[in-house]
């Protein structure tokens, strides 16, 4: 009888042991860069970078499908080194940050495509418009800071999106409708 009821409490406590979760890393907006990359009427190809991007990463590297991302980016953070252009872009011919302070990424679904190689598909708003954009994504690295000494994981990003999908499409064709998208970011693991 006893070994039946330890029986009996070892397969309950195994059923009800939690299930381990991805972990929750926050994003880090001093080692975070979005940059974005266009044709000027095919005479010049020109970039922007948006800094103090925020935001967490959920990381299960056993499955990385149990991954996710949500991050926010101020368009108030874009840079292009010329003043006129960011406050051009700025503007509302293009961003419009009295309208729209901000961008954000919200993934849907992670994908392993390769050693340390993601596909990384998520709803991208900008401008008031959410569109589906998929990314490739490197796993740059995942494991303890040398200077913090903090469990950390590093990815970059790169991708494509039409800005007329989120009616941002001033002056195209001429200045490109097309947008190269790349992201590298370092991320930590959040105090449990």
């Amino acid at each position: 009888m006893r070994r039946t009821l330890l029986a009996l409490a070892l397969a309950a406590s195994a059923f009800a042991a939690p299930s381990f979760a991805a972990d929750k890393y926050t994003i880090d907006p001093n080692h975070t860069q979005v940059r974005i990359g266009w044709s000027h009427f095919g005479y010049s190809d020109l970039e922007a970078v948006f800094t103090n991007v925020t935001g967490d990463v959920m990381i299960d590297t056993a499955d990385w499908s149990k991954s996710s991302v949500n991050a926010t980016i101020p368009i108030s953070g874009l840079v292009t080194g010329v003043a006129k252009l960011d406050e051009h872009l700025r503007s509302p011919d293009f961003f419009d940050i009295a309208k729209f302070a901000t961008a954000t990424f919200t993934s849907t679904k992670v994908e392993k495509a390769g050693e340390n190689s993601l596909k990384v598909t998520g709803d991208l708003t900008v401008h008031g418009v959410t569109k589906p954009v998929t990314l490739d994504v490197k796993v740059n690295k995942v494991g303890q800071h040398p200077m913090s000494k903090k469990d950390a994981a590093g990815f970059s990003a790169s991708g494509k999106l039409m800005r007329t999908d989120y009616g941002v499409g001033q002056y195209a064709p001429n200045v490109s409708d097309e947008i190269r998208l790349e992201i590298t970011t370092e991320t930590s693991k959040a105090a449990p």
